[in-house]
């Protein structure tokens, strides 16, 4: 037996018990005549006692235990002298008796404590060791329990899981496809799929009403934080529903595992925003509600004054950082660099404080009168002490964009961005589909499942750009945690979304012809969901990248350091698939 109780179990309740433990040794340290080793395993630490004076042999065994070593201990539960009130053992301790060495152990490239000195490029090749800091075990452990209570809620709501295939058909809308060949039918591809979206709908086709799945998927494209070229999600998809249904639902599993995870009540039902107030207001369609600063358009009050920028200007919006008209030239100046980064673009930044007579003081003051800074102080709605920030540009939403960036950073600085308060809402009404200047088409916004709106069907056909879509968005924080539709079950209407993609009668059909032929089979109306499991997680457990509550994650590259993955395969391997590779430089 390698042990009787684990490293985290032990209280003063076992105190006299002769116990066995195994695990990894965290730290050791020697004080006079004794020699102290904290034991960790999954579970937490136990602090081991060796002492020269009842066991001189054992405690020169134990000086040479060095820092990871697996070893197993057998010994008695003695009350500590010192206690730690940081560790739930912290009452206890073991007086070794027997030490076997299981295993010795490298030096670790970095300390296995929860404040490591190993940065993000070592920890990810060592990502084994990583996982045993406790921070990180903590995610997962997280993780793990948030798909148990997702699993239960979706039961008890009548869902069934099924698992659909991971080896699909390559599809031309969206992202970008992960293909794997066929060694049996050469020069044709599998693709590993972004989502599971025409499966469920088959699924809806087949009578199952109510399907779920945590479902891994893949998609090829440029990583951020929040992504991961294999990401998982709570795949979910309805039988005779409407927006409301889909919406009411979810919204409720959302409260329910705020509940469960994070013990708090959200207030339902959720705010709901349409795309395009979302983006008049915030210039994002995932805002962060946590805090106020929405966007006030300034072109009627601020245009026509001398101010060539201004004047010149598509659109000129702001917003009102409360409190903050202390902010010194300094701190404004790093404002403007900010703005200014490529990633955001602005040109530059002006800026108003309210001062406590409630006079504007303006870095643009020599364009325009008290009377009309007055006029703008009041479209913000703005009182002594605030600070007014503005941008202008001559692309309308491309400004908003910035403008947006630099709320977020204002809410970061002013600390509006508590992770521990959480503001969720739901966007609504997306455009059906967006111009791509690359392809020079129309794209589907969502995905080409998507149904339009009832009412906007008939422009389809005289201005299929101003189409609305029944699509949704889950938002918390700032974050995109969930979206979904309703769909076609129309072959008819799905053939016409088809044709505004510019896909030919043919390809539609050689591409997705099972789904429009399944449709003439009865298909019901139907809707769904797919909430993203990585991004959940990082929220409840307070994280900026998604990263640590993943087991093994890529980097920013899409490259897996540890098993140095993708790589090259042998010539051996490629003949067999019918391979050649034609490298570019």
């Amino acid at each position: 037996m390698y042990r009787s109780h684990t490293c985290g179990e032990l209280r003063i309740s076992d105190v006299n018990k002769t116990v066995t433990l195994s695990g990894w040794v965290q730290r050791s340290r020697k004080m006079g005549g004794m020699t102290f080793v904290d034991l960790r395993d999954r579970y937490g630490i136990t602090q081991l006692v060796f002492n020269e004076e009842i066991n001189a042999p054992l405690c020169e065994e134990a000086k040479g235990l060095g820092r990871e070593y697996v070893i197993q201990v057998v010994g008695t539960v003695n009350e500590r002298y010192s206690k730690n009130a940081n560790l739930p053992t912290g009452d206890i301790e073991v007086i070794v008796s027997k030490l076997t060495v299981l295993n010795k152990s490298l030096t670790p490239p970095f300390t296995i404590e929860d404040n490591t000195d190993g940065g993000d490029d070592i920890r990810m090749k060592y990502r084994y060791l990583d996982l045993r800091r406790s921070a990180v075990r903590k995610n997962l452990e997280l993780r793990h329990k948030m798909t148990i209570e997702v699993r239960k809620y979706l039961d008890e709501q009548g869902f069934i899981e099924v698992e659909t295939p991971i080896l699909v058909g390559s599809t031309p809308e969206g992202a970008r496809d992960f293909v794997v060949p066929s060694r049996m039918n050469p020069g044709q591809f599998y693709a590993l799929p972004q989502s599971p979206q025409t499966l469920k709908q088959l699924l809806m086709v087949s009578g199952f009403d109510r399907y779920f799945q945590i479902a891994k998927c893949f998609r090829d494209e440029d990583l951020r934080a929040d992504r991961q070229p294999e990401f998982t999600q709570i795949d979910c998809e309805m039988s005779f529903v409407e927006q409301d249904d889909v919406i009411t639902l979810f919204e409720g599993m959302a409260k329910y595992l705020f509940k469960q995870i994070r013990n708090v009540d959200l207030e339902t039902p959720f705010l709901r925003m349409s795309w395009a107030d979302a983006m008049k207001y915030y210039g994002s369609d995932k805002p962060d509600l946590r805090f106020d600063m929405k966007f006030v358009e300034l072109m009627d009050v601020l245009k026509g004054y001398g101010f060539s920028v201004f004047d010149q200007a598509a659109y000129i919006g702001g917003i009102c950082a409360k409190g903050a008209a202390t902010y010194t030239r300094k701190q404004l100046d790093q404002l403007t660099d900010f703005v200014k980064r490529p990633q955001i673009g602005a040109k530059g930044l002006v800026y108003a404080r309210i001062e406590a007579d409630g006079n504007v003081k303006s870095s643009v003051d020599k364009f325009y009168t008290q009377e009309v800074l007055q006029q703008m102080k009041e479209a913000f709605r703005a009182e002594p002490g605030d600070l007014i920030l503005i941008l202008s540009g001559d692309d309308a939403m491309k400004t908003r964009k910035q403008l947006c960036e630099l709320r977020l950073e204002m809410g970061s600085q002013l600390g509006l961005r508590d992770k521990d308060k959480f503001a969720l809402l739901w966007v609504v009404d997306f455009p059906m589909f967006e111009w791509s200047d690359e392809e020079q088409r129309l794209m589907a916004m969502h995905h080409p499942f998507t149904h339009p709106k009832e009412e906007d069907i008939p422009l389809l056909d005289t201005d299929p750009a101003a189409v609305r879509a029944d699509a949704y968005d889950m938002v918390c924080n700032g974050v995109e945690v969930g979206g979904g539709s309703i769909r076609i079950h129309d072959s008819q209407l799905q053939a016409k979304m088809f044709e505004i993609l510019g896909f030919t009668p043919e390809r539609a059909q050689e591409q997705f012809g099972f789904l429009m032929n399944a449709f003439k089979y009865g298909a019901p109306p139907h809707g769904g969901l797919a909430y993203g499991l990585d991004r959940w997680v990082s929220i409840f457990a307070g994280l900026d990248s998604i990263r640590d509550c993943i087991a093994f994650p890529k980097n920013n590259s899409g490259r897996d350091v540890m098993l140095d993955a993708p790589g090259f395969l042998e010539p051996g391997q490629l003949d067999e698939l019918q391979l050649k590779l034609d490298l570019k430089e």
